[in-house]
Formats: structure tokens, sequence, C-alpha cells
């Protein structure tokens, strides 16, 4: 086993390239599970993000009545789509983050028996959540579309998506290795997301959050998030059809960047007797 412990820790990035194949299979693997006995089948891909955005449109749009800002048209006001622009980043993250920090307990086992990147069970979660993540956006544009709610700051979207891969997939890998060491680091990092999603301007506008709270700037505070950046890009974009900014998309880019190669150097580093603890 500490043969191949070694040989474990021996990957680069570059060499998820060549294993594209065995990854392919694990996201056709996994999504053909997710339904798998189901009566409406690939239906939930879409039923489940509708039902989530009912009940938080109805508690937070309809119950507790949280008033959206005006569409980029200037033609309406929905609470519903402004709450699904940010839900959307949101489910993309927290499926990256647990997609990423189950896929080595899931399938860490074969290590022992045979060679592939560590990292290849977390690349595979990352794209069936993309896959999911894209299904949304997509009706979620067709519907901006029918409310002639459409402009070119659609396209730079994917982008955006695409930086916030890279930043939970960094976190998600740091926390794999922690979830095969300590098991705690799954019930903890349940919690954790939880706490986030409500610091988070996702059911609310980040305008409702008071400038200063127990002696603290708040608002500075939540903004300085940066699922919060992501989120209210994501409305701006689709939502608000504005242009976040060249400055603060460069700034995201790079926390990105950062947090996803850290994760990755992190992941590499501990991985290298990874079999053994599995």
């Amino acid at each position: 086993m500490k043969q191949m412990g070694t040989v474990v820790g021996r990957g680069g990035a570059l060499e998820i390239w060549g294993y594209r194949e065995l990854i392919g299979r694990l996201v056709q693997r996994e999504l053909g599970a997710r339904y798998k006995r189901s009566v409406l089948g690939w239906l939930w891909s879409m039923l489940n993000p509708a039902a989530t955005l009912g009940i938080y449109a109805l508690v937070f749009g309809v119950l507790l009545k949280f008033e959206p800002p005006r569409a980029g048209n200037g033609r309406f006001d929905n609470f519903a789509l402004y709450l699904f622009c940010a839900l959307v980043m949101w489910n993309a993250f927290y499926g990256v983050i647990t997609g990423a920090m189950n896929a080595l307990l899931d399938l860490g086992s074969l290590l022992g028996k045979v060679y592939f990147p560590p990292e290849a069970p977390a690349v595979a979660a990352l794209f069936t959540v993309l896959f999911q993540a894209v299904v949304e956006a997509s009706i979620l544009m067709l519907i901006f579309v029918c409310l002639v709610n459409v402009s070119w700051t659609f396209l730079l979207w994917p982008v955006l998506l695409l930086l916030l891969s890279v930043f939970a997939l960094g976190i998600g890998l740091v926390l794999s290795v922690w979830n095969v060491r300590y098991r705690d680091v799954g019930y903890l990092s349940t919690i954790a997301l939880q706490f986030l999603f409500y610091v988070t301007p996702i059911v609310y506008p980040l305008s409702l959050i008071p400038e200063r709270a127990m002696g603290l700037p708040m608002r500075d505070i939540i903004r300085l998030n940066p699922l919060s950046q992501f989120t209210e890009a994501s409305r701006e974009l689709l939502y608000g059809l504005d242009w976040p900014g060249l400055l603060r998309l460069a700034l995201m880019a790079l926390i990105s960047l950062a947090v996803g190669a850290t994760g990755w150097l992190m992941f590499k580093a501990h991985t290298r007797d990874i079999a053994e603890e599995l």
C-alpha cells in the first residue's frame, strides 16, 4: 500500500487530460444513477430546482415581501426570477463543494486496486454539477428571452460559472482530504454551508443589510464574501442586464484562480498516502 500511496502522489494537473475517458464515464455513471428507477427520470433535473425556487419565492417573496429591483428592460420586477439568478450560482457552488468532498470517499477505495489521479472523481463531480447548472441557467435565460429581458451580458455568464467552479473546486479538494481523515468535517461543512447560505445575498438583496450592526460594517463584510460577488454579478448579468465592471471581474478571477490553485496543490501534497487511509 505504501507503494500505491507514492504512485498516487505523482500526478499533476495535466495528467487529468490523459484520464478524460475515465472522468467521462464517471460523469455518465453519476447522471445515470441519479434518476435511476424514477418515474419522472430526467424531469427531476428541472423539478428539483423549480420546487426549491417556489418555496423560497413563497416564503421570502410573498410572506416576507422582499421587493426586488426593476429588471434591466425596466418593464417588470419579479422576485422569483431575481432569486433564481442567485440561486443557480449557489446550487453550483454547493454541488461542487459537496461533490468534491464526498468523491474521494465514494471511489477512493479503488485507489488501492488500480491507479488513477485521486482528483479525477472530484473533477467528474464538478462536470456533473456543471451539467445541472447549465440546465437551470438555460431555463432561466429562456424565460428572460420570452420577457424580452435579454442582452449581450448573457454571454459573460458562462465565464462567471467557470470562475465559481474553480473557486469551489479548490475548497472542495481540501475538504475532501480532511473528510477522509476526520469524518467530522462532513458534518461541520454542512453546518458551515447552511450558515453561508444565509449570510450571502441570495434570498434577499444586499441593500437590506444594515450598513452597521453590532458595531461592525456589516454590509461591507457581507459584500466582501466572495460568494456574494458571484451571486450579485449573476443578478447583474441576467436580471439587471448590467456589466459588473472589469476591475471587479479581474479580482473575482484572481481570487478564484488563487483558491483553485492553492486547493489543488494542498490536495496533491496530502494525497501521497491517501490510499492507506482509505
